[in-house]
């Protein structure tokens, strides 16, 4: 019985998601311009079930890099409406669009001239009359046996929320790296790190001439504990690298390695990142090429600094 209902709960919100796509029309289109072009903020108010929608959407908002902040109806009449400016813009999400403590809330808008922007089940209610657009989330019933309790309304009316935020994220061109300057804190913060603030540099980078002799290599290579050193050209560029593994290779293949120069052995395609790109993407190279450290380099393929895996795994980011 209890999978059954659950069953029939995740149809009906799902029927009602699938409902709202070809509901994405003109008036969408005019409630994304009017978020992108407001110099204020957007302000997202709603009662109840509806009122918890409501801050999820204005904090979806947030982060994605448009500003905007929750307004309870109920404290919006007894001295918080203060906080709508005239450049604001509002959404109010009421499943009925009769909402009494948002309907008081009406004239005070017009008042201020701010834009109006309604997600309701009714469109030709009060609410949805007297708004500047309005988006329809209507839906056929609600998961709830006896069709009151908000389910399939509230789910549509954030995924409503979600459609606006994300076409307005891409209508504002923000990159990868602008939506985690949003995101300081935790696992998304961690992928803000640049390649520069975890990368060893100056002596603490290995690095060897092309003519330096395989035993002044090894030892390079193993007082850097990078797992490989760079080797460097006449003109200060990075000719190539040698890492355990080449050294490895080399000793099960022959024995007279005594005249052997760093030159002789190094491998003259190494993987290279520009500096200042974030360490997330370092990592991603690091994992598709199966390799434990990368040459950090500079415009001139100079290299400016060597990062190994164990880097990452201390900065949190693997």
């Amino acid at each position: 019985m209890n999978i059954k209902k659950g069953k029939e709960v995740v149809r009906i919100e799902a029927e009602a998601v699938k409902a709202l796509e070809s509901r994405i029309d003109e008036n969408f289109q005019k409630a994304v311009d009017l978020i992108y072009h407001c110099k204020g903020r957007v302000i997202v108010t709603g009662m109840g079930k509806s009122g918890v929608i409501a801050q999820k959407i204005a904090s979806t908002l947030t982060s994605t890099g448009t500003a905007a902040l929750f307004l309870h109806p109920a404290e919006g009449l007894h001295g918080d409406l203060g906080a709508v400016l005239k450049d604001d813009v509002v959404i109010c999400i009421s499943k009925s669009g009769n909402t009494e403590e948002i309907l008081k809330l009406l004239p005070m808008f017009k008042r201020k001239d701010v834009p109006i922007i309604t997600m309701t089940g009714q469109s030709d209610s009060v609410l949805g009359l007297r708004s500047s657009v309005t988006l329809d989330v209507s839906v056929k019933e609600e998961a709830c046996s006896f069709d009151l309790v908000p389910t399939a309304s509230t789910t549509a009316a954030l995924v409503m929320g979600d459609a606006l935020a994300m076409s307005l994220f891409e209508k504002r061109g923000l990159s990868e790296e602008d939506f985690l300057q949003l995101h300081p804190g935790g696992d998304l913060g961690k992928r803000l790190l640049k390649v520069d603030d975890v990368m060893r540099t100056g002596d603490d980078i290995a690095k060897v001439n092309e003519d330096t002799a395989l035993s002044k290599t090894i030892i390079e290579i193993t007082s850097k504990r990078l797992g490989g050193t760079c080797v460097m050209g006449p003109d200060g560029t990075l000719s190539g690298i040698v890492t355990d593994g080449d050294l490895r290779r080399l000793l099960e293949g022959r024995k007279d390695i005594g005249s052997l120069t760093a030159k002789d052995i190094m491998n003259t395609d190494p993987k290279t990142i520009p500096a200042g790109i974030l360490a997330a993407k370092a990592l991603n190279v690091m994992e598709s090429f199966a390799i434990n450290q990368l040459i950090v380099v500079d415009e001139k393929d100079r290299p400016v600094g060597m990062v190994h895996l164990h880097d990452l795994l201390k900065a949190g980011l693997a």
